[in-house]
């Protein structure tokens, strides 16, 4: 049997004071469980047919941040969350995570802010510190839900070899 999934790219957009770029989700939106008000997770979104996952990062942090990437970024986390609830109509979804450093930035992207709470339900925008992400109590919740673990790992000793598995 083969199982229909919704494959997506993500970038764990870091600054130069090691802040976190997050965005803000809203329902209804695959990457918010059923009871869930709001979802902070990293930039990105559906890979479209015809584009690799490269391709449709650089896409989708231009239309969402307006942050444009032109060095390959390192992939640094895979996430399969299989089982029915996490993408309506779908068997689930697999996020693929690339770091992107930057300089501290505005998001200003490429659809209008109507558009992104249109066509991505993405209400705003947050730079977060480590600490701030551990010890956030909500509204809502992040994706993953241990962010700060993986985060940790990553700040302190940089990107992996392979990609790290994640879990919901």
């Amino acid at each position: 049997m083969t199982l229909h999934l919704r494959r997506s790219v993500r970038a764990i957009v870091v600054d130069e004071h090691d802040r976190v770029l997050l965005c803000r989700f809203v329902f209804p939106h695959p990457a918010v469980p059923a009871g869930t008000t709001t979802v902070w997770a990293a930039p990105g979104g559906g890979i479209e047919p015809g584009e690799d996952r490269l391709t449709a990062l650089r896409r989708e942090l231009r239309e969402e941040t307006g942050l444009t990437v032109t060095a390959d970024p390192p992939h640094i986390w895979h996430q399969e969350i299989i089982g029915p609830g996490h993408a309506p109509g779908l068997d689930g979804i697999v996020n693929d995570y690339y770091l992107v450093r930057t300089s501290h930035f505005e998001p200003r992207g490429e659809l209008t802010a109507d558009e992104l709470a249109t066509e991505e339900h993405l209400d705003a925008f947050r730079w977060w510190r480590l600490a701030e992400i551990a010890g956030h109590t909500g509204p809502g919740l992040f994706s993953p839900r241990d962010l700060t673990t993986p985060l940790t790992a990553l700040l302190t000793a940089g990107p992996p070899d392979r990609p790290t598995p994640l879990g919901l």
